[in-house]
């Protein structure tokens, strides 16, 4: 592939200019693959900000590899990929798997062993950019969670190699990522420092794009940080290595992760954590820090927009009404099952403290048959073997071992863990993956449970859904005249 200049291009803050450059809807990123690349070409294709998710990508690309084979929009998307012998060997390794067959898992990037992994990550990253990209000439986003820091550079020039045109970050404040983005726009390596959670160092994480071939300067992206306040926003803008082109400012009531309160944690009898006046966001302090700025959680109806807009937002960020469309990548029956759900009765959305183990509120729809049953969670055996979430630390002899609270208890102990974070922990590697139908097969043919996470206006779809299946085109239009009536291009 021959990837767009910055000369030919402009860099990403030019990308952000008023005018058409700028959506006023970002589809939000959801992991594991429910934003993928058709969810966001549909968008991207209408003129707004389409964004595939970029957690777990390179289980998700290999999984797929074997289910589905090359497709002729990947393979024409595979023959420019400026190395093709990792082309070649990635998919002869991952041919198609019989039926039944367990899944082969891509290698995980370490601290230590990151070269053959990080490469699979870069392809992968290419790929799912390059598919939302191919045919049209909308804006594509990739968001990635800032508490994974492992892929993270490499899924990040993975994506530029494909002309990403944002970057979405958050899940932890990503001061490095915007100087990182201008050091792979000039095709130099990148290197970060790493700690434990207890503030040991570790090795540094290190990406170098030489061995992906030379050329011309690839296109920076536009950098959104995704940020829960105005605080936040300040602290990114203040403490960043570079430009922080705008932000998605994510409210309590939006799906997936959530900040934690400031403050002491309190909860409310359901165990939920309370959010109070010390989280409110100051839309004054946003507009005064000079740059864009969207507002995510609980958008579903042209009002919020409106809303939004005169608050002086840009625009909007929207999650669980994209996530239920049919170009979600949501395994059909189990969006269809939602829709049927949430037609017949509310459905309830917790904010489960003990859910993640990264240790942030994370939302779980209540949804039979998924982990969010207790007796089906109890039922699940416990296993770790994708280790997206898990969180390094020194081993007794000086070296870097890998812990999760949600691996089998037995062994989190005996890596030095405190058995009281087991409790309640979910697998989001393999729940999530599970959810967008890439569920690993387990001995005697049973598949992982997948667990759905959605905002807390969940409910809100079935007002697009009462005439059955939508696409993302009817999200858009549904909310298009509290823009101003910009709708579909």
């Amino acid at each position: 592939m021959t990837p767009p200049t910055a000369a030919s291009h402009g860099t990403g803050t030019d990308r952000m200019a008023a005018g058409s450059g700028r959506p006023w809807l970002i589809q939000g990123g959801m992991g594991v693959a429910v934003s993928g690349w058709r969810l966001a070409a549909a968008v991207a294709r209408a003129g707004q900000l389409g964004v595939v998710s970029g957690t777990g990508i390179d289980n998700v690309f290999v999984r797929r590899l074997q289910d589905e084979g090359v497709s002729p929009g990947l393979r024409a998307v595979l023959e420019r990929f400026p190395v093709p012998a990792l082309v070649d060997a990635t998919v002869a390794r991952y041919a198609r798997r019989p039926p039944g067959a367990p899944y082969r898992t891509a290698p995980p990037i370490t601290h230590r062993r990151q070269g053959r992994a990080q490469d699979l990550t870069v392809l992968a990253a290419y790929a799912e950019v390059a598919l939302a990209k191919a045919g049209h000439d909308g804006p594509v986003g990739v968001n990635l969670l800032t508490k994974i820091e492992l892929p993270m550079l490499p899924t990040l020039y993975g994506a530029m190699l494909a002309g990403v045109d944002y970057v979405l970050m958050g899940a932890g404040l990503p001061t490095h990522v915007p100087g990182s983005l201008d050091r792979f726009a000039r095709r130099e390596p990148v290197s970060l420092a790493s700690r434990t959670a207890d503030g040991d160092v570790l090795p540094d994480l290190h990406f170098d794009p030489a061995r992906f071939g030379d050329g011309p300067a690839l296109r920076r992206p536009a950098f959104l940080a995704i940020v829960s306040s105005h605080v936040v926003a300040n602290a990114l803008s203040r403490r960043s290595n570079g430009t922080v082109d705008g932000f998605v400012v994510e409210r309590s009531v939006a799906g997936g992760h959530n900040a934690p309160p400031r403050g002491p944690l309190h909860v409310d009898d359901l165990g939920d954590p309370v959010y109070g006046p010390r989280d409110a966001i100051d839309h004054g302090a946003l507009r005064a820090l000079g740059v864009p700025f969207w507002l995510a959680g609980g958008i579903t109806s042209p009002d919020d927009v409106a809303a939004a807009l005169e608050l002086g937002a840009a625009g909007v960020q929207v999650g669980s009404l994209f996530a239920y469309c049919r170009e979600s990548g949501m395994m059909p029956s189990l969006r269809r099952g939602v829709l049927a759900e949430v037609g017949d009765h509310p459905v309830a959305v917790r904010t489960s403290t003990r859910a993640s183990s990264t240790g942030y509120p994370f939302k779980v729809a209540a949804i039979p048959g998924t982990l969010s049953d207790p007796e089906v969670y109890r039922q699940r055996r416990r296993v770790c073997d994708l280790g997206y979430l898990r969180e390094a630390y020194r081993t007794p002899n000086g070296g870097v071992g890998y812990r999760c609270p949600a691996e089998p208890v037995e062994r989190y102990v005996a890596k030095g863990g405190d058995p009281a974070d087991t409790e309640g922990r979910v697998c989001l590697c393999n729940g999530l993956m599970a959810a967008c139908g890439l569920g690993q097969v387990r001995a005697g043919g049973d598949v992982e449970t997948p667990i759905v996470t959605s905002g807390d206006a969940l409910n809100d779809v079935a007002v697009l859904a009462r005439a059955g299946e939508y696409g993302a085109l009817d999200v858009i239009a549904h909310l298009a005249s509290g823009a101003g009536g910009a709708g579909v291009r």
